[in-house]
Formats: structure tokens, sequence, C-alpha cells
């Protein structure tokens, strides 16, 4: 069987909506508490501007109110407008220094989500992206895609070299929680998959969960990176033929390999149950593709010492051990093998 992560605990889980505001909505309702906030303690010090004192005229008027208060809570004031009863000086130090820190709050948050939190967002996306070659793009984290992470994961592939694109933010959560580096955006589209570097990744996982947006994201990745390897899930069998020429190069039928472990459960108990070992990571035997080795050239298929021989791929052509042309082995062949995993 294929190894599961443990469940995330309970306590670890987290929900997340799409903001309800706008950014313009958000900044509003900024301001506009700040000003509550400043009007409070304004007042506040207009009813009690009798324990106030102005040093320069000796006179608290309205506009000296509402100087004192600005600076005030902006700053902790210049002197020439000093609190000197009891009253005042309570009010200052319970009412207008948290009104100060909650005002500074608002304008620090409010600095960091429109201005430092997208500068530090771009700044940190261009240095992972610098980081990514030879990593391994899954477009699209279903549950296919999900199970495929977690293979790779357990075959020892650095989570931090899957690079996990899909619109869902909780899948991404999912993803990050599993160790991946994740875009937000439609695998689709150009630019995203240039932005998850698709022309120096490994290969590519297309689990988009839906045929047409799978074939779609085949075609997008396979213009950007003519040569990188595509696997792509694909669940009508009418549908794999325009997948492959999309570009794949491996469709898979989940149904279809259900149907193949059934059927061939019909033949005997453990056939089944073997080609799941050959598939598991943590079977006693797995599938193992390779170019041929230059000592290999002119011998047959079966005599290969790394493992035992299934099949040879030549010039796009498949040919299987007791075929014609698997009795000598030539270059450029590439061979598939079962071999004895290592522990």
């Amino acid at each position: 069987m294929i190894p599961r992560l443990p469940p995330r605990p309970t306590d670890a889980l987290a929900m997340k909506q799409r903001p309800r505001l706008p950014a313009w909505a958000s900044l509003l309702f900024r301001v506009t508490l700040a000003l509550v906030l400043v009007g409070i303690a304004l007042a506040g010090h207009w009813y009690g501007r009798e324990g106030l004192r102005d040093n320069i005229d000796q006179h608290i008027s309205f506009i000296d109110v509402l100087y004192f208060t600005t600076v005030t809570v902006t700053t902790v004031g210049f002197g020439d407008i000093v609190p000197v009863s009891d009253h005042a000086r309570l009010f200052d130090t319970f009412v207008v220094t948290p009104i100060r820190l909650f005002v500074w709050l608002i304008f620090l948050g409010t600095a960091y989500d429109f201005v430092l939190k997208r500068t530090w967002e771009r700044l940190r996306m261009r240095g992972i992206q610098r980081t990514l070659h030879g990593h391994i793009v899954v477009a699209g984290f279903s549950d296919m895609g999900m199970e495929a992470v977690r293979e790779l994961v357990a075959r020892g592939l650095d989570p931090a070299r899957i690079v996990v694109v899909d619109e869902s933010p909780s899948a991404l959560a999912c993803a990050v929680d599993m160790g991946a580096t994740t875009l937000e955006g439609d695998a689709t589209r150009n630019i995203v998959l240039e932005a998850a570097k698709i022309a120096r990744a490994e290969s590519v996982i297309v689990a988009a969960g839906r045929d047409d947006t799978a074939i779609l994201i085949v075609l997008t990745a396979r213009r950007l990176a003519p040569d990188v390897p595509i696997s792509v899930i694909i669940r009508a069998d009418d549908n794999e033929p325009l997948a492959h020429q999309a570009g794949a190069n491996v469709v898979i039928n989940p149904a279809s390999f259900a149907g193949l472990l059934l059927a061939g459960s019909t033949r005997g108990p453990h056939i089944a149950d073997y080609m799941t070992d050959l598939a598991a990571n943590d079977g006693e035997v797995a599938l193992h593709e390779r170019p041929v080795a230059l000592p290999e050239i002119g011998k047959p298929l079966f005599a290969l010492t790394t493992g035992i021989g299934l099949r040879i791929y030549r010039d796009g052509a498949a040919i299987c051990f007791g075929d014609p042309g698997s009795e000598a082995l030539q270059a450029g062949d590439m061979l598939v093998e079962v071999v004895k995993r290592r522990r």
C-alpha cells in the first residue's frame, strides 16, 4: 500500500477565507478607526480643559485642545501645553496613552500590509526562484496531486524541491505543512508557470482534477518547457490521446489502473499485491528505468545483472523480453527493469 503521512492534529488546522473587504475599504476602515480614537481623546481633553495649562498665553482654546490632542497622540508632547490637574494626568495616562499605542499600531500595520509586506514578498519570491533548479512542479493539489507529493517525500525527495501550484489557499496550506514550496495561481496561465521556473524543472506533474483543465495546463507547460517531462492524470479514456497530443510524456488514468489491479486479482490473489509492491515506496521490489550501460551493449535483455529486464524502448518503440530485438541491446536504448529495493 502507498504509505500515508500521519494525520495533522486538530489544533494545527487553520481555516482561512478570502478577505471580504477590498484594499481601499480596508484602508478607509483603518483611517476611520484612527480618527475615531483621536476624536475620543479630543473630546476628553476638551471636557477637562480646565486641567490643562498653556505656557504661552495661559489661555486654552479649542485650537489649543486640538493641537495638544494631536501632538499627544502622535508624540509625547512638546511641553508648551501640559496637564496640571490630577484628572487631566490620569486621562492622559489611562486613555490617551493606549490610544497613542493603538494609533501607532494602525499606522504600522497599514504600512506593513500595503507597502512593506508586498515588497518583502517580492524579494522573498525572487530569492526562492533563484534556488529553483531541477525541481518538480505539481500543478494542482487535488487528491492525486497530494498523494504524488506524499510519495515523493516518502521516497526521500527534499520537499523544498517540490513546487505546488494551485488556486486554493486551503490546498496550499496543506502543501506548506508537508514542506513544499507553494505558488498560488492558475496553472493554465503562462505567467504562473513562468514564476514556478518550469523551464528549469526536472519534471512536471499535472493533477488538476478536470481533464480539460489538465490538458490546457499540459499545453501551457509544453510551450514554456519543450524538453521537461510531463506526467498528467486523465480520467476519461477518450481524453488520453488529447493529452498525448498536448505534449504529455506520461498519461495516467486512475480508473484504468485500478481496473488493472482488480482484473489482475481475479487471476491470482498475489498479482495485485505484487503490482502495488512495485509502485509503493515500502515495497520489496521496484521498477527502474535507465539508459543502457556501455558494457551491456550487444548483450540480451535477460542478461542484465542489475535487475530483471522487462522492456526496451528503442526509437520510440517498446520491445519486450523475448521479442525480436531484445537479444542484443543497442546504444541509446532505455531499459525498464525490476530491481531489489535498497533498505
